[in-house]
């Protein structure tokens, strides 16, 4: 909004970042927006360089996860904030933070807080429901997109476009579960098989689209699918926001016991028995998988947030970084530490369990990022989405819920399991979260393993003198050998190189996609 009698502009931000919003602040005092970051390269707003600060969170944790962006001198404006500008000066200020003090009454029992939800939930839908043109919705058959089809089938009368993608091999399949869902609501479904050739001849046009590296496989699948949908409906309905909203993720449930039994563990247990204890899982975990498991736990871990729950899921952890990174690198990074955004959030939730101090780290930080993809992957198919699970007065309600209804056990998004039941099919309900599968990590061990060696250990990529050779042939060799899995950390690493390519380097899409991106190399 420009207020042209004072001359100030004011720029705002939605709650919880749904659609985002970029600037630059020139040393000149000028100020730049827009909604893609391309868009403040063409206005020459800033030159296309990498903000070496933001790498050591993009390797560990995906994404940037503050304000920051891998552009040098472009961030974001972030969820809840609004930004004025006058006289060449710039102040921020949020206007909006998750809350989990505003409990509901702690003597209402169980069904009747269930019962409130789901009521909050169908009226979530329902505005999502308001437009004029067609709707569908993004049907993985989890329990989320599920729910959305379950209740939008009871509030409208014409048969709903569901859209599913999947790839070929059985491991990344699951559209038996979407049919199972389409079939209990009578939609009108449709689905996409994508090839691996068509999946990595999309990376350089969608990492053009994404603006920053692709953090998750699942972009690509979301694209198809979202072209799939664009054939039927201009907007589409999704089920992003309930995994951070009640505790979907398993690692809630894994951080919680490693750190409740991890306490015991090492006040009970001398260090000597606990340093052989690990000793011989460390030993035998590359032939075993039960040690490799509990290399994960508070066996071999610390019982601290930074290793029970940062670095445990981390692409790359903090100990990896020195290796990763060559000196060069590491001397123009400031701020080495991967975890300062997320552990200031942590500092900063009013939540008084771990559970939900968790919670909002993730909804301010890993949301962040998953819901930039979804806007920026429909856009590319020109197609706008919606996130019900997202409605404001939804997500306070929530919030405020017991942790009893959203993690019980290993049991995840309880109370949306217990508001389904009579709904959706019990298959569905008692389905275990899966994420989205994308056999990205078969692709490169077997015949894309030429395109990954190529982008990350070829000419160029150790000529930038970021990423140390040595250690990233030997991820490579590891992963193609079966040795392990480091299908996240290539995933990083190439996407890391495209985007380079595209953006610094200032390569167009036809350069990069060459023939060999897209044929089985040895």
């Amino acid at each position: 909004i420009w207020d042209s009698r004072r001359e100030e502009l004011f720029l705002a931000r939605d709650h919880v970042g749904v659609k985002p919003l970029y600037y630059v602040h020139t040393d000149d005092g000028s100020l730049y927006f827009a909604s893609e970051i391309k868009a403040l390269l063409a206005a020459r707003a800033t030159a296309s360089h990498l903000n070496y600060d933001a790498l050591p969170d993009y390797l560990a944790n995906h994404s940037a996860s503050g304000a920051a962006t891998l552009f040098a001198g472009v961030q974001r404006l972030l969820p809840g904030h609004t930004l004025r500008w006058r006289d060449g000066a710039v102040e921020i200020q949020q206007y909006w933070d998750l809350s989990f003090a505003r409990a509901p009454d702690a003597n209402r029992a169980d069904r009747d807080l269930i019962a409130e939800f789901g009521d909050r939930f169908s009226e979530a839908v329902r505005l999502q429901l308001m437009s004029d043109v067609p709707l569908g919705v993004f049907l993985s058959g989890g329990i989320d997109s599920a729910s959305i089809v379950a209740v939008m089938s009871r509030l409208v009368q014409a048969p709903i476009k569901t859209f599913s993608v999947a790839f070929a091999e059985r491991e990344a399949n699951e559209l038996a579960h979407a049919r199972t869902v389409a079939a209990a609501c009578r939609t009108d479904h449709h689905e996409v098989v994508v090839s691996p050739a068509e999946f990595f001849d999309a990376l350089p046009k969608l990492v053009w689209h994404e603006d920053e590296p692709l953090a998750h496989p699942s972009s690509v699948a979301l694209y198809f699918v979202a072209r799939l949908a664009s054939e039927h409906v201009k907007v589409v309905l999704t089920g992003e926001g309930s995994d951070e909203l009640l505790a979907g993720y398993g690692r809630y449930a894994r951080t919680l016991f490693n750190v409740r039994w991890g306490r015991h563990y090492h006040r009970v247990l001398p260090a000597g028995l606990r340093r052989a204890a690990r000793r011989v899982v460390e030993r035998l975990a590359p032939r075993s998988l039960a040690c490799r498991k509990l290399e994960r736990t508070f066996v071999c871990l610390t019982p601290d947030l930074a290793s029970i729950y940062f670095d445990n899921f981390a692409v790359f952890p903090r100990a990896m970084h020195a290796g990763l990174l060559t000196p060069a690198a590491q001397e123009r990074i400031a701020t080495p530490d991967p975890y300062r955004v997320m552990d200031d959030y942590l500092k900063r939730s009013d939540g008084s369990t771990l559970l939900d101090r968790l919670l909002y780290v993730d909804t301010k930080t890993y949301l962040h990022e998953l819901l930039m993809k979804q806007d920026q992957m429909s856009m590319a198919a020109s197609i706008e989405s919606r996130v019900p699970f997202l409605d404001h007065p939804l997500i306070e309600f929530a919030a405020g819920l017991p942790e009893r209804l959203k993690l019980r056990g290993f049991t995840t998004k309880r109370i949306l399991r217990e508001s389904m039941k009579g709904v959706l099919p019990p298959s569905i309900l008692t389905r275990p979260k899966m994420g989205f599968p994308v056999p990205v990590g078969s692709w490169f061990r077997g015949a894309w393993r030429g395109m990954v060696t190529d982008l990350v250990l070829g000419e160029r990529a150790r000529a930038r003198d970021i990423f140390n050779p040595a250690m990233v042939r030997r991820i490579v060799d590891e992963h193609v050998s079966g040795r392990a899995v480091h299908t996240e950390r290539l995933w990083a690493l190439v996407n890391f190189e495209l985007w380079l390519r595209r953006f610094v380097d200032g390569e167009e899409e036809a350069q990069i996609a060459q023939p060999r991106y897209s044929t089985a190399l040895g």
